[in-house]
């Protein structure tokens, strides 16, 4: 349980769409990723997230998408983690390596 990672989307005031990568026990600080991003950060709504992603809530996964990504620096203590798998019914396990190679995330402290 400890490995598992939500992968999360956020949009800017200026409707520009974010991905936030933080481990599962975690929750999302918004001011701090707004300070990394340069603009005020909220949460999108279920419908957003599946019309930028084509993915549902809880089935989002943390890599395949064109977007800047963010990883939490706790995801880091993990060599492997555990995330959405594209369907409600699915989980994909990857290096943290790779997670970092494929999404090209900047790795910061977005967590509470």
């Amino acid at each position: 349980p400890d490995k598992i990672i939500k992968t999360l989307v956020v949009i800017s005031e200026r409707g520009e769409p974010f991905i936030a990568i933080i481990p599962g026990d975690k929750k999302l600080n918004l001011n701090k990723l707004s300070v990394i991003t340069g603009s005020k950060v909220r949460m999108a709504k279920a419908r957003e997230v599946e019309k930028i992603t084509g993915y549902p809530i809880g089935a989002l996964p943390p890599v395949g998408h064109s977007i800047t990504t963010y990883i939490d620096a706790n995801v880091l203590k993990h060599d492997r983690v555990v995330g959405g798998g594209g369907d409600t019914h699915s989980l994909i396990e990857l290096r943290t390596e790779d997670l970092i190679k494929l999404t090209k995330a900047v790795i910061s402290d977005i967590t509470e």
